[in-house]
């Protein structure tokens, strides 16, 4: 007789990976005709599927709250489900980048031999990830990372042929290898020091070990910064134009940001150990810089856009640093679609360069412009922060991470100074700033409500985390006013000769190239 137990709502979840799995083991090796279309029509249907339960697995959560399901399995091993705010969001941000993904590589890849196996890798690729982001024990947690790297390490080699896609696999391989490693030792150290491996178990009762977790918070930290290609690990997130588009956007659907996950499902243990915290923040926000300098140098759109992510990721580590996991839990939805979205535009990125410009959008800022355009930013921000209740004293971190997010519109602002006369335009500007300031803090304040019965509140920071924000808000106003002004001193003969330091990425990735042998003659 089958246990009634294993009828539980609770196991819901577990239905979308499953069915993913079930197609991928099914999908033959049909290079074309009736048989490859309906491999591809599968794939779909599964994807769709998995959004489905997706979303009635979030409907669950809402209706019920957070809850484990029963373990299947003996011993704490087996399979659970973790089901909250937090694994609800990621189930549904995977399972609808996947979906885009399985629709729109089943017209790029057409006339590919390789088509159904690289539907098989993307199917199984996307039921790894969601069997992590749902998982409820440590067990699960770290099989699903594993399995997911070695899925997508398939699809890194999805043209086994060139030589760059073998490099940057290799690349990626022996980082997630080094992931893995911190992840199953600090399961290990955490299973042994609750005696239990029932992720809600353990986070409960590390809230009342605080200092006793330095270790296993250590080497989350570092699984987390390994997975997420941070410096000086991100070699390989640079060299996946050598895979298909719709691998680059599929590593947003809860890959490359598995870090953040990681940190954040863990916030609870991270916590309890600050030097953990703040050697993430620093590793974090060093990354966010780096990969932030260098985009500016890059002269194709695809190496723009990956370090753009080397930069994101290292964002969103420095807010789970600082303590902010609602706001990096909304920097990872928003990234992710966003980014999934610019690589499978990107080939559009021709059309958009003989659209007509904005007016202004072509003219050349001066400094003045440019520290007016960042000023006002800034001081609507401040404002609206205030109006929020938020300030230097009660929420330094929010304050600092909204800053740094804002001064993305710096830009807009800026050119409306250079476009137009000042005075028609500073009104512009300002409703721009206040209109996203505004809308920012409604964001994140909505993701601090959803997420409140999943996380922990920001802790107060000392003294180091409060010299880390102050000096990430200042670095950041530097590269803001560095990139506004660029095209007044990157014809410097000095700027020139760093520039090509920089397109290289100081050459990092090169002493990796090196120490794996990709120089070596066959």
């Amino acid at each position: 007789m089958i246990p009634t137990d294993l009828f539980s709502p609770a196991l819901l979840p577990f239905l979308g990976p499953l069915l993913l799995a079930l197609i991928a083991l099914t999908t033959g090796s049909a290079t074309g005709g009736p048989a490859l279309a309906s491999t591809l029509a599968r794939a779909q249907i599964a994807t769709l599927g998995a959004f489905v339960i997706a979303v009635l697995t979030a409907l669950e959560v809402a209706a019920i709250g957070p809850h484990t399901s029963l373990l299947i399995g003996a011993n704490g091993i087996g399979f659970s489900a973790r089901l909250d705010a937090l694994s609800s969001i990621m189930f549904l941000l995977v399972s609808f980048v996947g979906v885009i993904i399985a629709k729109y590589s089943r017209t790029y890849l057409a006339g590919e031999p390789g088509q159904a196996r690289f539907t098989r890798w993307l199917l199984l690729t996307l039921a790894s990830v969601q069997l992590l982001v749902i998982s409820g024990n440590l067990v699960q947690l770290c099989a699903a990372w594993v399995l997911t790297s070695l899925a997508l390490h398939k699809l890194l080699l999805f043209y086994p042929g060139r030589h760059a896609a073998q490099v940057a696999a290799k690349k990626k391989f022996w980082a997630a290898r080094a992931a893995d490693a911190a992840l199953i030792a600090a399961a290990a150290l955490l299973a042994t020091k609750f005696n239990t491996t029932d992720i809600a178990a353990i986070l409960d009762a590390a809230t009342l070990a605080p200092g006793q977790l330095l270790l296993p918070a250590l080497l989350i930290a570092a699984a987390a910064a390994l997975k997420s290609g941070q410096f000086p690990s991100h070699g390989w997130l640079i060299e996946v134009m050598e895979t298909p588009t719709p691998v680059s956007a599929l590593l947003h659907a809860g890959i490359v940001n598995a870090g953040g996950f990681l940190v954040i499902r863990f916030a609870d243990v991270m916590l309890a150990s600050p030097i953990a915290m703040h050697a993430l923040a620093i590793l974090g926000g060093f990354t966010a810089l780096f990969g932030a300098i260098v985009m500016l140098t890059q002269p194709s759109v695809k190496t723009t856009l990956a370090w753009s992510t080397v930069s994101q990721m290292g964002f969103m580590l420095l807010q789970c640093g600082l303590g902010a996991f609602s706001i990096a839990v909304l920097h990872i939805v928003a990234h992710s679609l966003y980014k999934a979205h610019a690589f499978l535009s990107s080939g559009s990125v021709v059309d958009l360069a003989r659209a007509p410009k904005a007016p202004g959008a072509g003219a050349r800022l001066q400094p003045l412009d440019a520290a007016l355009g960042l000023g006002m930013t800034l001081t609507a921000f401040a404002l609206i922060g205030t109006l929020f209740g938020a300030t230097t004293h009660t929420a330094p971190a929010l304050l600092g991470l909204g800053a740094i997010t804002l001064m993305g519109v710096t830009m807009m602002v800026a050119r409306s100074f250079a476009g137009f006369g000042r005075t028609q335009m500073l009104g512009r500007g300002l409703l721009l700033s206040l209109g996203v300031s505004a809308a920012w803090f409604v964001a994140q304040g909505g993701a601090a409500l959803v997420l409140s019965d999943s996380l922990p509140p920001p802790p107060t920071p000392d003294a180091l985390g409060l010299i880390i924000i102050a000096l990430a808000v200042i670095s950041f106003i530097i590269i803001a006013l560095a990139q506004l002004t660029l095209p007044l001193w990157r014809s410097r003969p000095g700027i020139q000769a760093f520039r090509i330091h920089l397109i290289n990425g100081l050459y990092t990735n090169l002493l990796w190239n090196r120490l794996i042998g990709a120089y070596r003659r066959s």
